[in-house]
């Protein structure tokens, strides 16, 4: 298969790496050619996207393609003059030209997006029926952009797997770096959890999807819904350090972001996830995760930069 990765990331950088390191052909995107060399580590071809427009070289990688996988989110604000324009970058690229003449051997679509397209549901158990109730710009954007996405692979006929991720940390990136650089806090909101997911998982989840050539809506996260001063003190505990003292949330300084996503209370379901794409998750809750990078010493640094 040949698989291309529009913004090779956090997330897909390891995707890329667990495809390419089964054998297939990967290429990945970065703005700007300083990226190259991180890409090329994980066995990712790099070529540039800039969010706008297409390069030949891009052009001649999706002629190739049979995989796409999109993990490059829209523009965080409305274009409230035009709320029928296409949001998502790649859409915008292509303009009038469409995916049936540039990548005319595709044969799957994965679009990376997000829990919070739910929305709050206080605290209550959802899966992916759930109604959709964004509260913020930037995931009223990602609803649009799934839905653009769903239009295109209804329009040529191909699956487009739409997986929603909570919250991504990997090497790198997690409680435990943040508590060992002295930047964790315990923020303390009542009955707030949220849901978390490691960049192992969503590579499998792509992984599974291509293999079974699946699509539809998952939910690609946890098991185990936690609040987030559990995850600290634990970090902590692991590193044999003590946690930061509880902040209150509602007299914390906290930047007009970061108050948004407490704003949204859900305990998000994968067993569709589980049933359809066969997924068993390496890092299935926060304390089996911390402990296992802890052990293994994967958590000080993403791998090849």
């Amino acid at each position: 298969m040949s698989i291309g990765i529009f913004g090779a990331g956090f997330s897909g950088k390891a995707i890329g790496k667990r495809l390419a390191d089964a054998g297939h052909d990967v290429w990945g995107t970065t703005r700007k050619a300083d990226g190259f060399e991180t890409l090329r580590a994980h066995g990712i071809a790099p070529t540039i996207f800039d969010g706008m427009d297409l390069t030949d070289d891009l052009r001649e990688r999706l002629a190739d393609t049979t995989n796409l996988v999109i993990s490059i989110a829209p523009p965080r604000e409305e274009n409230l003059t035009d709320p029928d324009a296409p949001v998502d970058p790649v859409l915008i690229a292509l303009e009038d030209e469409t995916l049936a003449i540039l990548a005319p051997k595709l044969q799957w679509v994965g679009y990376l997006s997000t829990v919070g397209v739910y929305g709050n549901h206080d605290g209550a158990w959802i899966d992916e029926d759930a109604p959709l109730a964004p509260t913020s710009a930037r995931s009223r954007q990602r609803v649009r952009a799934e839905g653009e996405w769903l239009t295109v692979g209804a329009a040529h006929d191909l699956p487009v797997a739409v997986m929603r991720l909570s919250g991504i940390y990997g090497p790198g990136r997690n409680g435990l770096k943040t508590a060992a650089e002295g930047r964790s806090r315990r923020l303390v909101k009542k009955d707030q959890v949220f849901n978390r997911i490691h960049n192992h998982d969503i590579a499998a989840a792509v992984e599974a999807a291509i293999t079974e050539n699946t699509g539809g809506i998952f939910n690609i996260t946890d098991d185990e819904p936690a609040p987030p001063q559990d995850v600290v003190s634990f970090a902590h505990k692991l590193l044999g350090t003590p946690p930061p003292p509880e902040l209150d949330f509602e007299t914390a300084d906290l930047s007009p972001m970061a108050r948004s996503f407490y704003g949204e209370n859900k305990r998000v379901s994968n067993a569709r996830s589980k049933a359809v794409l066969g997924m068993a998750y390496a890092y299935p809750d926060y304390r089996t995760a911390l402990s296992k990078m802890h052990k293994q010493d994967t958590w000080r640094d993403a791998p090849h930069g």
